[in-house]
């Protein structure tokens, strides 16, 4: 509009002379425009004739007068009456005065005398006069020396000056505050902050009239924080719209800051150098408003500059030049600035004033450096001797990086120079404090500060773009914005990884290789986010089933070890967080320390490793590198030497082994007090697991000296610190071996000096070494045991094999071979690359060559060590077991209770080893060690020894149970090695003598039949734990049996009833216990594999064979065969080992002791329901034929008392006749449904047994007449014995009881039988067993005919002899009955034969259903005596 008005004012001038046309067209289109036109715009811009013309006004005339009326009142009339009569040209004299150009000839005392005669010649208001001074003063602010000076010399009174100078500009201030927009000038508030300098006004006076209010600045200062909060919060919310419409403009608003008077106050205050005004400011005000301002915190940095520079200058080691820098010349020509000079008055002032600018440091990275910069070089040449906590100038600088510095950081973008200094000094300091910075600045101080919130907020939002995309493939590129985001706020951004690399384990190799481009804080940080994320107390370390560890843990130790190992973290604060997990009594965080110690030392532990893995780690520390693990790592050496830095620094190696040691006993008794056996079970294995990977990998690091100065002796360990036996020797082996050779190399040295180094003079050095070392060991062990101890075995031999480890027994040549035939290949597949570069090419082959001439260098070195080893022993073994008086059997449970059961269940390489150390002591003949009683004990029964193991040591122990099996097996397979090895050893002497004369010792058929008595109690055992229903039973059973598959089963009937236990587990545990299940199908398809290899148990051993009689050792008679000289093991030892291995002590004439062990043939008591063996008693002993013959004269006597009560039962079954003839139809039909169901019994039975073979029934069938036969020889005989037979018949059960305690006649004779081996033969076996199963059926129904005609027949004659008998003949011969009884003897059977004769007739039908009852059972307990299995 302004436009088209301008453009008719010009028309309109244009056309005053024209044409009366013109004008006309003119004012019409006027007229028109009036509607969008308003009519001031006309009567401004246009003529007052054409305003006229178009009836706007009136009349021109009268318009003309009114416009100069207005003008006059506005411009030249006065408003106000002069009443002090001043005049203006005073006052206009009194500017010209104070606007004047300054000279050195104009100062404060000429112009003070010219404004006082101008007051008085012009009679003008001094107090208008002082605010015109003001206002100059305000305009020219740069002569504050002459203005200051002249208000001083203008109001003498300083109280008057006081009041009015701040009432002046208190309304100067308040003008401004009703102005609207009109923003107060800076230069009211730099004469306000100078006068307030000078203290010619008080704050207290002027502070009321400005503005705003302290409570709006609160309220605005809640409002600015809720503000940043809602930011944050509406950034983590998930939403599908886009977020840009959801987000507001919280930036674009007026910010009410700027015309805050009091803040610019204070920025001028701080301009001028006036601190102490300005800190009463801030003080009145929220605390870190003023500093957000960016003018106030530049002025207060500029400030700091100034106080600083002085003691930068003087610490610094920089030129001059370089530390030239432009400082505010005002501040530094202040003399009133009280300046740093020293680290004390820094600490005192300029800290002060730092925390006042909080993260607004940001704002001035120069200071940022220079303050870091002071603080490097105090942490560099501080006394050391101070302690932190009384050191003032270090907690100032603690104070300065908490508030100031790192919360700077956070508003510094990708400023990585600064981190790195910053790093500077925090190195310098103590983890603990570290940690302690790093948690107040990432959980607290960012939510002090709205732009730290914001900041907050915009790096989680960074984190969650680049964690979405990272993959294997972007590492590089994502890394590098993961480097520049942890510059300045790597806190958050740590918390945000993890929380991911929790959920998704995926996450942890990307984020490990991502982190390459980080600075050295950051990876301190990252430390500090760990350590927190693993003690969050929010979150549970057991899975809700409480069985395992939980994923997030899991996930987290896996990423420790990872990101340790690849970067050069510092390892003290996780090591200590762990060593107070153990402290506190928890173990679950020792995960950690297992999977550090696996990534950066490469020390791996398994459960499940090879065979050829385990062999090799008998071997050197380059074989155990090379083949005994299963991960091949790599570059170890760096981070191993850090980790045992770390360790040694804080002095933690042997303190962690200490607490894990006694944390195995916590985990039992305290930690898992209400737990789950499985879980208590994995908590007890991840415990000693981790020890031992600890433990050797402080074998390798640490050096001998080391070890000495950090490990207390033996003794120490176990009374005063409560380790086991086994943990403490793991420990200090290594370090008895570097001990050992020292002292070995150092009698070297003198041999070589006297020319005397022969392999003999060297056996002997090293001998003496070994005696050097491990004496103080000996009398140091003593006091861990009770002397009762040490009257089995000697502190000597207890040493000697807790000391020894497995590389000291034997060499694993295979283990060498192999690995070298594997660098061959390697060499030939090398060549072979065509694409391999010719010098990369040359050095890998240099490689793999100097990689088997070492391998072999070892393997020679270990050689000659084992031989010495060997001579050793063997000079020592005489030593070990020497104590008289103490048997046996006292010596092996020692053996096994303090040195192998503790030790083989250690570690897999300690389960080998003592079968090795068992075969060594076999080997070297040593005396008084039995080594038929060794084995015994291990195999007799293991049911109450699985039912105690863990899961491991179930794997451990079945390791060693196989090595002894192997090597029990390989005596068993061959006659020719059992003769070298065993045959003339003293450990298979089955008799000793106290002058140490060899007795008999055990033929080769003899110790098959050991064997398989080992195997039958080793099935008994599996059978009882998989058939309890408990799950450590299960469980340990098929671990165990899974181990000791190549060696056992042996036996057709023991496989096939561990088979059907483990397919029946696998139903069972299907649905319900995953574990175990897995566990049993995994042994069931073992089991098939191995199932070819089982052969029969006559095939195992010979069982019909007759028996040799004992053979005694070379030179050495024949033991007496008295029975007060000898006690046989089938009477001696029955309680202790079915197989009769036991030590007795008897009094032998002219008081000389016998010890004696029977185990030959004759001697050896087996099981019945193993192989139905019966153990005949010598004939020699006397007293026990004796006792046989009391047994038969007891049971005959028995059997005749039973005769004597036939009669009473007679008459009660006469009187009861009429009830049994009323129940007789009830009867028959229960004992048909009873025989229906014995038949479906027994024909399930042998539907079991069809895969059994022939051989059996065959022999049961011959044994079944045999015992006929014998019976009927014996009657002919022992007529007396007749009677005792035939009234047998009539209690068929006692005597069927009898024979289930007692071994028949029909086992002798099966054992008899030959059953030949042939495949052929057990085929045709096979085929004639169907048949004579389908003929015995058809039999046994024949005689259950005849039996039930017989019972018949018997029931009617009773019924006739009932009728015709009397009273007095039932009681006649009631009374003969009751006089043979008492009469009865062994002189007079002929009386008792006609007894039992004349009672024949009236018990027929008696003896014939007791009979058949008594078969039937009889078959049943045969049928359970061949299988014992079956049914368990």
């Amino acid at each position: 509009m302004s436009v088209v008005i301008d453009v008719f004012s010009l028309l309109d001038c244009e056309l005053e002379e024209e044409k009366a046309q013109h004008r006309t067209k003119f004012n019409q289109l006027l007229t028109a425009c009036k509607s969008f036109i308003s009519e001031s715009l006309y009567k401004e811009r246009l003529d007052q004739d054409t305003l006229e013309g178009l009836g706007l006004i009136n009349s021109r005339t009268t318009f003309q007068q009114k416009y100069v009326k207005t003008k006059t009142r506005l411009y030249y009339k006065q408003q106000k009456y002069n009443l002090l009569r001043e005049e203006s040209e005073g006052y206009a004299k009194l500017l010209t005065e104070l606007s004047q150009e300054i000279t050195e000839k104009v100062t404060p005392n000429t112009l003070l005398m010219t404004i006082q005669s101008l007051i008085g010649c012009f009679n003008l208001d001094p107090n208008r006069v002082l605010d015109i001074i003001l206002e100059v003063f305000e305009c020219r602010s740069h002569l504050e020396d002459l203005f200051v000076s002249l208000i001083k010399l203008y109001m003498r009174d300083q109280k008057t000056v006081c009041s009015t100078v701040c009432h002046m500009l208190g309304f100067k201030f308040q003008f401004y505050q009703d102005g609207g927009d009109v923003k107060t000038p800076d230069s009211l508030y730099k004469i306000a902050a100078l006068l307030l300098e000078q203290q010619l006004i008080n704050l207290e006076t002027l502070y009321p009239h400005l503005s705003p209010k302290d409570s709006a600045m609160f309220d605005e200062q809640k409002q600015v924080m809720n503000e940043a909060k809602q930011y944050a919060r509406k950034f983590s919310i998930v939403s599908l719209t886009d977020k840009s419409d959801k987000i507001e403009e919280l930036d674009i608003k007026i910010d009410q800051i700027e015309n805050n008077q009091k803040l610019g106050l204070c920025h001028a205050l701080l301009q001028v150098g006036e601190w102490t005004t300005a800190k009463l400011i801030m003080d009145r005000l929220p605390r870190h408003s003023a500093p957000a301002r960016t003018d106030i915190a530049k002025a207060l940095c500029a400030l700091i500059h100034v106080i600083i520079d002085p003691l930068y200058k003087a610490k610094n080691d920089m030129s001059a030049q370089v530390l030239r820098s432009k400082l505010d010349s005002k501040l530094t020509n202040n003399a009133k600035l009280s300046l740093v000079s020293t680290y004390e008055e820094f600490a005192e002032r300029a800290v002060k004033m730092m925390t006042y600018v909080g993260p607004n440091m940001a704002l001035d990275p120069v200071l940022l450096m220079k303050l870091i910069r002071l603080s490097r070089v105090y942490m560099e040449k501080r006394d050391k001797t101070i302690p932190l906590t009384q050191d003032t100038i270090f907690q100032g600088i603690l104070t300065m990086l908490d508030e100031v510095i790192l919360p700077s950081l956070s508003l510094l973008e990708n400023n990585c120079g600064i981190s790195e200094e910053i790093w500077s000094v925090l190195k310098q300091m103590p983890y603990q404090y570290r940690y302690r910075l790093y948690g107040h600045w990432k959980n607290e101080t960012y939510s002090l500060f709205p732009q730290l919130i914001r900041a907050r907020t915009d790096c989680l939002e960074k984190a969650k773009y680049i964690m979405k995309r990272l993959t294997k493939e972007n590492v590089k590129q994502l890394g590098r914005y993961f480097g520049k985001l942890s510059h300045s706020n790597p806190g958050i951004l740590f918390e945000y990884v993890l929380s991911q690399i929790q959920k998704y384990d995926n996450f942890i190799l990307p984020v490990v290789d991502s982190l390459k481009y980080l600075t050295s804080i950051s990876y301190d940080a990252l430390a500090y986010c760990l350590i927190e994320a693993l003690a969050n107390p929010d979150k549970e370390k057991m899975k809700v089933d409480e069985m395992n560890i939980s994923k997030w843990l899991q996930s987290l130790a896996s990423f420790c070890g990872s990101v340790f190992r690849k970067y050069s973290i510092e390892l003290s604060g996780i090591v200590q967080y762990l060593a107070n997990q153990l402290k506190a009594d928890k173990s679950h965080d020792l995960l950690i320390l297992r999977e550090i110690v696996l990534k950066m030392a490469g020390v791996e532990i398994s459960e499940e490793i090879t065979d050829d893995q385990l062999n090799a780690m008998a071997g050197g520390d380059l074989l155990r590198q090379e083949g005994g693990y299963f991960a091949q790592v790599r570059n170890t050496k760096k981070s191993s030497v850090r980790l045992k830095d770390a360790l040694l620094e804080n002095s933690l190696a042997m303190p962690l082994c200490v607490l894990m040691s006694q944390q195995r006993d916590c985990i039992v008794y305290k930690e898992g007090g209400n737990a789950h056996l499985k879980l208590v079970g994995k908590l007890y294995d991840q415990c000693l697991d981790t020890l031992v990977q600890f433990g050797t990998f402080l074998s390798t690091q640490l050096s001998a000296s080391e070890f000495v100065c950090k490990l207390p002796s033996i003794d120490v360990l176990t009374i005063k610190y409560h380790m086991a036996p086994d943990a403490a020797f793991f420990l200090s082996r290594q370090m008895y071996a570097s001990s050992i050779m020292s002292k070995f190399d150092e009698l070297r040295k003198i041999d070589k000096s006297n020319k005397e180094n022969t392999s003999k003079q060297k056996t002997i050095r090293f001998i003496e070494a070994w005696e050097t070392v491990l004496l103080p060991v000996v009398e140091a062990v003593k006091p861990i045991h009770p002397p009762s101890v040490w009257k089995d075995l000697t502190p000597q031999f207890y040493v000697t094999f807790w000391t020894l480890s497995i590389y000291d027994l034997f060499v694993p040549n295979d283990a060498y071979n192999k690995q070298i035939e594997q660098i061959k290949k390697q060499l030939v597949a090398i060549e072979d690359n065509w694409e391999m570069a010719a010098n990369k090419k040359k050095k890998e082959k240099e490689r793999c060559v100097a990689l088997m001439d070492k391998l072999r260098d070892e393997e020679k070195k270990q050689e000659e060590h084992v031989n010495r080893v060997m001579a050793r022993l063997k000079d020592e073994k005489d030593t070990w077991f020497t104590h008289e008086g103490v048997s046996k059997n006292d010596t092996i449970t020692q053996v096994f209770q303090l040195c192998v059961f503790p030790r083989c269940c250690f570690t897999a390489t300690d389960a080998v080893y003592c079968a090795k150390f068992i075969q060594i002591l076999h080997d070297l003949k040593t005396p008084n060690f039995s080594t038929l009683i060794c084995y015994d004990r291990m195999f007799c029964d293991v049911t109450h020894t699985l039912t105690s193991f863990t899961e491991n040591e179930a794997h451990r122990y079945g390791r060693f149970l196989c090595f002894a099996l192997g090597t029990l097996m390989r005596w068993h397979g061959d006659k020719a090695i059992y003769e070298k090895e065993c045959a003339q050893h003293p450990g298979f002497v089955t008799q000793f003598r106290k002058d140490n004369v060899a007795g008999s010792q055990l033929d080769y058929e003899n110790y098959r039949h050991i064997c398989h008595k080992w195997h039958f109690r080793t099935t008994k055992a599996m059978v009882s734990c998989l058939e309890s229903g408990n799950y450590v039973s299960i469980r340990n059973a098929l671990i165990l049996l899974i181990k000791i598959l190549p060696h056992y089963p042996k036996m057709i009937n023991y496989g096939n009833a561990l088979e059907r236990r483990v397919d029946r587990i696998c139903q069972e545990e299907k649905d319900k216990r995953q574990d175990i299940y897995a566990l049993a199908i995994g042994c069931a398809g073992q089991l098939k594999i191995m199932k070819k290899n089982w052969i029969l148990e006559t095939e195992f051993h010979i069982r019909d064979k007759k028996k040799p009689a004992a053979s005694n050792g070379p030179g050495v008679s024949k033991a007496p065969a008295s029975s007060e000289n000898t006690v046989t093991a089938a009477t001696a030892n029955s309680k202790k080992t079915d197989i009769g291995l036991k030590d007795d002590k008897t009094n032998v004439k002219n008081d000389k002791k016998v010890e004696r062990v029977s185990v030959t043939t004759s001697e050896i008591k087996l099981s019945k329901s193993e192989s139905k063996n019966k153990v005949e008693v010598k004939k020699e002993a006397g007293d026990a034929s004796s006792q046989a013959a009391a047994k038969e004269k007891s049971s005959s006597k028995s059997d005749e008392s039973s005769v004597k009560d036939k009669p009473k039962k007679e008459k009660n079954d006469k009187e009861k006749s009429s009830s049994r003839d009323k129940t007789k139809k009830d009867g028959e039909k229960k004992e048909k449904s009873s025989k229906d169901k014995d038949d479906k019994e027994k024909d399930k039975i042998y539907k079991e047994d069809k895969d059994r073979g022939s051989k059996d029934d065959k022999e049961k069938s011959k044994s079944h007449k045999s015992h006929k036969d014998n019976k009927r020889d014996k009657e002919k005989k022992d007529p007396g014995s007749r009677a005792s037979s035939v009234t047998s018949n009539g209690s068929q059960g006692s005597h069927a009881k009898r024979q289930s305690a007692e071994p028949d006649d029909k086992d002798i004779k099966r054992r008899k039988v030959e059953v030949s081996s042939s495949p052929m033969k057990s085929q045709a076996a096979s085929e004639d067993d169907r048949e004579h199963k389908v003929e015995k059926k058809r039999e046994r129904r024949e005689e259950r005919t005849k039996d039930e005609e017989s019972l018949n027949e018997s029931k009617r004659r009773r019924n006739e002899d009932d009728k015709h008998a009397g009273k007095g003949s039932s009681s006649k011969q009631n009374g003969h009955n009751d006089e043979i009884g008492r009469k009865a003897s062994p002189k007079g059977q002929n009386q008792s034969q006609s007894t039992s004769r004349s009672d024949t007739s009236l018990s027929t039908d008696k003896k014939k259903k007791d009979s058949k009852r008594s078969r039937s059972s009889s078959r049943e307990r045969k049928v359970d005596k061949r299988y014992p299995f079956r049914d368990l």
